[in-house]
């Protein structure tokens, strides 16, 4: 291949929420696929169709990047490796958790439980949502990652590079690749232009108690300022269209953190508060419930927030629930 060709983005169709996941086709030597899209006929037939009208097979990949560990983004990976051959590249923390796929969610979901346990979810929506999950187990499954990439490490190809960048927050594993020569961007999920990315209570990496939790949103800021230093020229997010401004985007995401802090901070001066409280308080009930633990997830991040600044308490009710209240 000659040249440094294009990176197209390929929109595959998803069963969540969120829509469909950008994955991106890197005309270059090794062509490459950056992210795979959830296991499903549907999921493959866009990609197969797509990929042919630029020219291509599957079976012509000779390298896979995943940005991340969420089934969106890695679902496919198995599949597309096997029918091509191509190396699947991750970082490294996030290479032992794909080849055992299926018990790290397990794990996760047990985790998830303990956290929404601890901070006032029913005991019937935990096992609702347990039900859901288990459901989505099914949109991945387990892959091999032959090239474990290093934080600072490069990635090479025939006419371009990419710096590797460990931008936890949204999840543990989230990973940016930059060329610094192009200014291009890759952000998985890390950014993204229409809709900002959830700081998700996860699990780290090689398991964790979930009584010391991961301060996830006070980890995906630190995250963003080390991102809007970096000189960038585009953008291209894990869903929805490519970001011209980083800095700009990042300044709002910060921005309206800040204000539904805020928001929190009020509710705690009012009355003391569990975090699915605040939820039902901030996004009504229909919302809190049935995507409870991405909400609990960002109010925990916010408290996590104001009890470092001295804000907020918490303190352990009788029923062994977390609550809060302004210091």
């Amino acid at each position: 291949m000659n040249g440094r060709g294009p990176i197209h983005r390929i929109p595959i169709p998803t069963p969540f929420n969120v829509g469909r996941v950008n994955a991106y086709l890197v005309v270059d030597d090794p062509l490459t696929l950056v992210d795979a899209g959830p296991k499903s006929d549907r999921s493959l037939a866009e990609l197969e169709k797509v990929m042919g009208e630029l020219g291509y097979r599957v079976e012509d990949l000779e390298r896979i990047v995943l940005t991340h560990q969420h089934l969106d983004h890695i679902g496919l990976a198995h599949t597309l490796a096997e029918r091509s051959g191509a190396e699947v590249c991750t970082i490294d923390v996030l290479a032992p958790y794909l080849r055992d796929y299926v018990a790290n969610q397990e794990a996760d979901d047990e985790y998830s439980i303990t956290v929404m346990e601890a901070h006032g979810i029913a005991r019937d929506m935990r096992t609702g949502l347990r039900a859901v999950s288990s459901t989505f187990h099914s949109w991945a499954e387990a892959v091999d990652v032959t090239t474990e990439l290093k934080p600072g490490s490069t990635l090479e190809f025939a006419n371009r590079s990419w710096k590797v960048h460990a931008r936890p927050g949204h999840s543990p594993s989230d990973t940016i690749f930059h060329d610094e020569s192009s200014g291009e961007l890759i952000l998985g999920d890390h950014l993204l232009k229409s809709i900002s990315s959830n700081p998700i209570i996860s699990r780290p990496m090689g398991g964790g108690d979930p009584a010391d939790r991961p301060k996830t949103l006070m980890i995906y800021r630190e995250s963003l300022g080390q991102t809007r230093m970096m000189e960038v020229s585009l953008g291209l997010g894990g869903h929805g269209e490519e970001i011209d401004d980083h800095r700009a985007l990042i300044d709002q995401r910060l921005a309206s953190q800040d204000r539904r802090g805020e928001k929190i901070k009020g509710l705690l001066e009012a009355r003391p508060h569990t975090a699915h409280e605040i939820a039902l308080a901030l996004w009504g009930g229909d919302v809190a419930m049935t995507q409870a633990y991405l909400t609990l997830s960002e109010v925990l991040g916010h408290l996590d927030i104001l009890l470092a600044g001295g804000v907020a308490v918490e303190a352990v009710n009788d029923d062994d629930i977390a609550v809060y209240s302004a210091a």
